[in-house]
């Protein structure tokens, strides 16, 4: 297998929270190691020595096969390329360091910053990167957080939501008559109504959201995306769900408690897209 070229030997080339040792050859994000096989390494280290330019395939092929090798090499660098995605928590559809040029070859897209090992003092080895700006999350430009804080705080809302799911279906008499004390007949029923249903659909789909983040389900951020037109809708509605208490709490309060809540469905986009990047599975 090629080894790095001499001009980037001793070298640690930083992206975004990431950074490779083209010495070592390790992949490291927030100074924890990232497993990555050689020839996706190889990869890597060919996009970042010329970042912003097209590598072509048929250079790449150069560099990780010798000409007298047999290896069906599409197949055997769309798996390279697929592995290194993976490893970056990048996309195809929507990459943030690896973009694919139609045909021709890739193109490293975010920032490279270069440093030898002798300007890193020995503190810098650790697991917090040097600067704060090499800390932000690529996509959200905020630092970032460990991920048990992150799945934390999520998982902390959705047992939120569910406790108020099976505390309104417990006490379905209270909420109609609540209901019924400012808006009386047809209107009472459908808001009582609208609680059960949304209570009925929200529980199962809390559970599930609880037992994704118990499970580390590595694919939660895809997921969540693709549910949450349907959380937020939920969420929105029972938004609004202090104002029956607004005899008992008083008005203020029920005031802050929705404007709390309006705010919550875009904090569990966020604190999921920390914690659980998306992925393609596309070359």
């Amino acid at each position: 297998m090629p080894t790095p070229e001499a001009s980037s030997a001793g070298k640690i080339v930083r992206f975004g929270v990431f950074e490779a040792d083209l010495v070592s050859g390790e992949l490291r994000k927030n100074g924890s190691v990232v497993r990555l096989q050689e020839q996706p390494f190889q990869v890597l280290l060919m996009l970042v020595e010329r970042p912003g330019e097209m590598v072509t395939r048929d250079e790449l092929r150069a560099r990780l096969w010798s000409a007298d090798t047999f290896v069906d090499f599409d197949h055997s660098l769309n798996t390279a390329i697929n592995k290194l995605r993976e490893a970056l928590s990048d996309s195809a559809s929507n990459p943030r360091f690896v973009q694919t040029v139609a045909r021709r070859g890739y193109r490293f897209i975010a920032p490279v910053q270069e440093e030898a090992p002798s300007q890193i003092s020995a503190p810098s080895v650790s697991t917090v990167p040097s600067s704060p700006a090499e800390t932000l999350h690529p996509e959200l430009e905020v630092p970032v957080p460990h991920r048990g804080l992150t799945r934390g705080l999520f998982l902390l809302i959705q047992v939120m939501y569910l406790l108020f799911y099976v505390e309104a279906l417990l006490h379905w008499q209270a909420v109609h008559q609540i209901a019924d004390s400012f808006l009386p007949g047809w209107s009472a029923v459908v808001i009582l109504i609208a609680v059960l249903l949304t209570a009925g659909i929200g529980i199962p789909l809390r559970c599930y959201l609880i037992s994704a983040v118990g499970f580390d389900y590595r694919r939660l951020g895809d997921k969540f995306q693709r549910l949450f037109p349907g959380i937020l809708v939920l969420d929105l509605l029972w938004a609004i769900a202090p104002f029956l208490l607004a005899q008992a709490i008083g008005f203020g309060a029920a005031f802050a408690a929705t404007a709390a809540l309006l705010y919550l469905p875009f904090s569990e986009r966020t604190l999921v897209r920390m914690a659980y990047p998306g992925r393609s599975l596309g070359s």
